[in-house]
């Protein structure tokens, strides 16, 4: 029975990121070494750029100092260019993947060559009147993240409006239909994919993967971009009709097969696309999007089939298709076989477990505070993460709002009170209440006025 199933513990989520992490990493313990197949160029193509998304947030979880230089002497080696191009401006998505990590790299450190050379070819995109970029799928996730922590960084509006833009024509404007099927809450990878063309069944070809992109995409742009950015409710909106049609289709072993219309069409168990749709579920029932009744059984099933079926006990993940545009590609698809590109799959894999590590235990149960079944307040964070000290604005809608800040544990470790009825901003100094400061690591702040709360992750490091 769906219902039936639970999430392990999170000592045992830990357990499973680290262990497919070191199987990694004791491959390419140099990542200036780390070769692309048969090329001796070291790595920042976009099958890398996802593997270092899902490391910064095993990274954040266990303030591994190794996993952060890992990270810092990857950025440093690429001296912080977009791939392939060096200090020329692009305009491909892939290409400007590993500007995710290089800003938050950045966030944790800001030093501005970080993201001197990124920020010119995405400013050369915001200044111009092209939006045809993004015309596979795929490039919503490597690229969209990119422009919502621009916005934030440097607090314009511009990037927001031109990453909408981008999606927008993604959407609804390829070859006058879009590659968003409303009627089906699923994606087709390109234009080459539109109706008429289908399966051998005759049913509609929506790469796994593919729509994976897409909701991983969502995701991370969600997660970070302001509750007052424009455009969000509309990313909200396809990101919760996405979910609701993912649980429909899931596989009865949790997993989703490789062609979300045709179960037929290469049917089977398959890694990459099911570890991104197990990322973004497990983020929507964290941060109030999704409704936790009806989704945690799914992602409960997700999480338990990944780790029981696809992670080897040396740490490599099966099941996983190999780098592609549709379901074809890679097969058969074993739980022995692994393909040549890993590293994105587990990137998925660690996203994907870092909001699992969070939905495993009930923060309620240890503080007594019950979770929001909405989010009606306007509440943003800045610099996150912080090292010093970070700012938090809000706008209530009763006077005596309540902050908490709430602990990995679930333990409440700082109170504020503020008597305001209008848009307030508390500074935190990484203490608690009484003035003791805090280890690193992953907190919430969760903002309560009267009968509206909101809650927020935020990142202390040192």
């Amino acid at each position: 029975m769906l219902n039936a199933q639970q999430l392990p513990t999170k000592q045992k989520v830990i357990d499973n990121m680290k262990l497919a992490n070191t199987y990694f990493i004791s491959k390419w313990p140099d990542p200036t070494k780390a070769i692309v197949t048969n090329k001796t160029r070291p790595s920042n193509l976009w099958t890398r750029g996802t593997y270092y998304e899902g490391l910064m947030q095993l990274y954040y979880l266990t303030q591994d100092s190794n996993l952060l230089k890992y990270a810092v002497d990857w950025g440093t080696f690429h001296q912080w260019q977009p791939t392939y191009t060096g200090t020329a401006i692009t305009r491909i998505a892939d290409n400007q993947c590993c500007g995710q990590t290089y800003l938050e790299l950045f966030q944790l450190d800001p030093k501005p060559e970080k993201i001197t050379i990124m920020q010119k070819s995405i400013d050369s995109m915001v200044n111009s009147t092209k939006i045809n970029d993004w015309w596979w799928i795929d490039a919503l996730q490597m690229a969209m993240p990119v422009f919502a922590k621009f916005g934030i960084i440097l607090n314009d509006n511009r990037y927001y409006e031109k990453m909408y833009d981008l999606f927008s024509y993604t959407k609804r404007l390829v070859k006058g239909v879009g590659l968003y099927n409303l009627a089906d809450s699923l994606w087709y990878r390109d234009s080459v994919y539109l109706p008429p063309k289908s399966s051998s069944n005759g049913l509609p070809v929506y790469w796994s993967r593919g729509n994976g992109w897409v909701f991983a995409a969502l995701t991370r742009t969600l997660d970070v971009m302001p509750l007052s950015a424009p455009h969000r409710e509309e990313y909200e909106l396809t990101f919760k009709q996405m979910a609701g049609k993912l649980i429909r289709i899931q596989r009865n072993d949790g997993f989703w097969n490789c062609n979300l219309g045709d179960p037929t069409d290469f049917g089977g168990k398959e890694t990459s696309g099911t570890v991104f749709f197990t990322y973004g579920l497990a983020w929507g029932i964290n941060h109030n999007l999704l409704d936790s009744t009806n989704y945690y059984p799914h992602v409960a099933k997700a999480w338990n089939g990944l780790v029981n079926d696809a992670l080897h006990p040396d740490g490599s993940l099966g099941y996983m298709q190999s780098s592609g545009s549709k379901p074809a590609d890679g097969q058969p698809l074993s739980y022995s076989k692994m393909p040549d590109f890993e590293d994105f799959g587990l990137g998925g894999f660690l996203l994907a477990g870092s909001e699992v590590y969070r939905l495993a235990k009930n923060y309620s149960s240890l503080t007594g505070i019950n979770y929001p079944s909405s989010n009606k307040i306007e509440l943003s964070v800045y610099p996150n993460p912080f090292s010093k000290s970070t700012r938090i604005s809000f706008t209530p809608t009763y006077k005596n709002t309540n902050i908490f800040i709430i602990n990995a544990k679930g333990q409440a470790v700082y109170h504020s009170t503020t008597e305001n009825d209008h848009a307030s901003t508390v500074i935190w100094d990484g203490k608690t209440s009484d003035g003791k400061p805090l280890s690193n690591g992953v907190y919430i702040i969760y903002v309560e006025s009267g009968k509206q709360k909101q809650v927020k992750k935020i990142i202390l490091e040192r």
